[in-house]
């Protein structure tokens, strides 16, 4: 590693990093003025307060802007090196431009290998204890209750009604159980009551009626004033979801979730594989706008840095609008998810490539 590559590295880095660490005082200091309040009226104690909620907060926090860091940062200190000429005196020393882009690219690579970790792994077993905090103290109505006249697919062949299910005490009144095989109904199960048990899907039936068919044959079992114990491939957490429940998954979780409600014959998990695809697509995006930020920053210009950083938050806002319309697209399955996450990134990288060829050089 040459001396240049070690120097624009470091300054990289601690661009990089103090530009973070900036950005999470003042995003902290705006979520706790908004949730002071109820810290001080619901008396949290201090320990599940730091602990909790903002030692998970931060990671959480820093995965939303990684990526607009990684382009602040390298405009910020490249602007600085153009304005003082250190880039015009790097191409006349016989560096080229591509060259003076490698050291760019390594410690891009660095940081999107953190994020790619980050995001697949640590901030979602950091989001578990904040979005825990958060339900229990600030959003106590953000769940999403199922709670009368459910239907549901346990698996593909088997589906449950559920005329009503209390969250108080975890029991289903009014319960059918149906399974099919080769679009016949084979078995029906009917009882007044069903309570939750507990691990691994234990449930406790009452006051039940069973019906086998084998073609125009029907056998009867009734269990009036009976109960027994089953296992189903139903928790009582599949009546209560939260909207932002995926934030709180690893990866590996979030593909046996998919794989289950598929199983169960629940087709809307775009959401689910948007999350899951999402956190792959990121990391790439601190290499293109690294690219994008040095190809804009190199250059220098009569309006200085300010030009520069002005030219780059458009770059990332339009970056962000064409995310969310894109993610959009894919969650009301206009396209596949893969492709929905992806978009964003193959357009810039056209605009990234446009970029570094008209660079000064």
């Amino acid at each position: 590693m040459k001396q240049l590559d070690r120097y624009i590295i470091g300054k990289y880095l601690r661009t990089f990093f103090f530009t973070a660490f900036l950005f999470t005082l003042i995003a902290m200091v705006f979520d706790f003025s908004e949730k002071v309040e109820k810290f001080l009226k619901l008396s949290i104690p201090l320990k599940e307060i730091v602990f909790d909620h903002y030692l998970n907060y931060i990671p959480y926090i820093n995965g939303q802007l990684w990526a607009l860091y990684a382009l602040i940062s390298v405009i910020f200190f490249t602007s600085r090196m153009a304005y003082n000429s250190e880039i015009i005196s790097i191409l006349n020393a016989g560096v080229s431009f591509q060259r003076i882009m490698v050291p760019y690219l390594i410690t891009a690579l660095f940081l999107s290998l953190i994020y790619f970790v980050g995001n697949h792994i640590i901030i979602p077993e950091g989001n578990k204890s904040r979005l825990g905090f958060e339900h229990k103290y600030i959003y106590t109505e953000s769940d999403r209750a199922r709670l009368t006249d459910v239907h549901m697919f346990i698996d593909a062949d088997t589906k449950i009604f559920a005329k009503y299910y209390s969250q108080q005490d975890t029991n289903i009144r009014d319960f059918r159980l149906e399974r099919f095989e080769d679009g016949q109904l084979v078995y029906l199960l009917t009882a007044n009551k069903a309570e939750w048990v507990g691990e691994p899907n234990r449930w406790k039936i009452y006051n039940y009626e069973i019906r086998t068919f084998d073609g125009v044959r029907e056998s009867l079992t009734l269990g009036k004033n009976k109960q027994f114990d089953t296992t189903l491939n139903l928790r009582h957490q599949d009546f209560i979801y939260y909207s932002n429940q995926k934030q709180g998954m690893n990866t590996l979780d979030l593909q046996r979730f998919i794989a289950r409600e598929r199983e169960r014959g629940v087709g809307n998990t775009q959401v689910y594989e948007l999350e899951m695809h999402k956190r792959t697509a990121e990391p790439f995006t601190v290499l293109i706008l690294t690219i994008i930020g040095m190809a804009i920053a190199a250059r220098k210009v009569r309006g200085g840095m300010g030009l520069h950083l002005a030219m780059g938050i458009v770059l990332g806002a339009l970056y962000i609008f064409l995310s969310k319309f894109s993610i959009t697209f894919a969650a009301n399955d206009v396209v596949p998810p893969v492709v929905g996450v992806w978009i964003p990134n193959l357009v810039f990288i056209g605009v990234a490539l446009r970029l570094f060829v008209t660079a000064q050089k």
